[in-house]
């Protein structure tokens, strides 16, 4: 069965894309740790971030470095942060976080979006890279 990632991939569940490559999507988590959180996934489903072969781990992890660029320059933070921890969805992911203080990764503190401000997030951050 298809995880949720793989079917916004094939767009029967909606999100707000960032960016799509041959290989890679990221978009927008809808349950942001904070404004701009973004999700960078491989196409190819595989549960675990370390048994993806070593092409794909390196295209992810290139692909999150350009994501996390566009989101610095789009989102004031200190830093973005970046954690795999994987539990959530059986699809391998990259979280990436714009912080400015260590609360800001602990996946307890969350921040609500609409509709219009998750679209205006995501147009920011399209528009560095």
């Amino acid at each position: 069965m298809a995880t949720i990632f793989t079917k916004i991939i094939n767009n029967e569940i909606p999100c707000y894309k960032i960016a799509e490559t041959e290989d890679c999507f990221a978009f927008l988590d809808i349950n942001p740790n904070s404004i701009g959180h973004t999700l960078c996934i491989p196409k190819r489903e595989e549960d675990y971030v370390f048994d993806l072969d070593s092409k794909s781990y390196e295209n992810l992890l290139n692909f999150s470095k350009t994501i996390a660029i566009a989101i610095k320059k789009a989102i004031p933070c200190n830093r973005v942060a970046m954690s795999v921890i994987g539990l959530e969805v059986p699809h391998s992911h990259v979280h990436l976080i714009p912080i400015n203080e260590m609360k800001d990764v602990t996946f307890t503190n969350k921040v609500k979006c609409s509709k219009d401000e998750f679209e205006e997030i995501a147009e920011k951050i399209k528009n560095f890279l």
